[in-house]
């Protein structure tokens, strides 16, 4: 029979990886073709556009997209990375943690 988890050793479980996973974002990051915005612009006028890195997210019910510079790409992708990550610890860590308190209540 597999050793059940306290309540601790779940929270110490979850709190342990999230230090390496700091640079957390939610969302998705998306790339947009804008055009029209500078009318001297050769690529503009032609309707082709300018790539843009967009991140895509929502805060309750409204949703945000807030453009990302080139310079940022690699550390904000990485932050989606690590935001999915969390988000899947955080399943986990309900799942073992509802167990965990069905085990200490059946001791009880």
């Amino acid at each position: 029979m597999a050793k059940q988890d306290t309540p601790e050793e779940v929270r110490q479980w979850f709190v342990a990886p999230l230090a390496r996973l700091w640079r957390v974002a939610a969302g998705s990051l998306n790339l947009r073709k804008n055009g029209g915005m500078c009318p001297h612009c050769l690529t503009c006028r032609s309707g082709e556009g300018h790539p843009r890195e967009a991140l895509h997210s929502r805060h309750g019910s409204r949703r945000s997209v807030r453009y990302v510079p080139d310079e940022l790409r690699a550390r904000m992708t990485q932050a989606v990375a690590n935001g999915r990550t969390t988000q899947a610890l955080v399943h986990e860590a309900g799942r073992r943690y509802l167990q965990a308190l069905k085990a200490q209540r059946r001791k009880a």
